[in-house]
């Protein structure tokens, strides 16, 4: 019932992002000694922002609307091979990751209250439609 809310699926597929963010920094951060660790990240604002803009923001009524452009939009966990920050291979970096956590923190935070504010127009709706 909540994912058929657009909005609020959307809302959902952020919580869940951030908390898997928060878990992969969590492990970055216990693997900052560890010779050869390669960090991860989490990607998925960026990839609803483009499935936003690839369907032209026009919503799928039928599963079989918009085959092509439709994308089932979830949070990847991507592995940076990219750089090294030390000579034993590790590319940890811990003010990179402090700023992520605390970017993350925000994020989730304002996810928290888009999420509380649907329930609090629902409830408002629910009990007004009462009268």
């Amino acid at each position: 019932m909540l994912n058929s809310d657009g909005i609020m699926g959307d809302l959902i597929k952020g919580l869940t992002a951030s908390a898997l963010r928060q878990r992969v920094i969590a492990h970055n951060l216990a693997n900052f000694n560890t010779p050869g660790f390669k960090r991860f990240a989490v990607s998925f604002e960026d990839q609803l922002s483009l499935a936003k803009q690839h369907n032209g923001g026009l919503k799928c009524t039928h599963p079989a609307h918009l085959d092509e452009t439709r994308q089932e939009i979830a949070p990847k966990v991507k592995r940076d091979n990219s750089t090294t920050r030390r000579l034993d291979g590790n590319n940890v970096d811990l003010e990179t990751e402090m700023v992520d956590l605390v970017t993350n923190q925000l994020r989730y935070n304002a996810y928290v209250q888009q999420v509380n504010s649907r329930f609090s127009q629902w409830r408002y709706v629910i009990n007004e439609g009462r009268r």
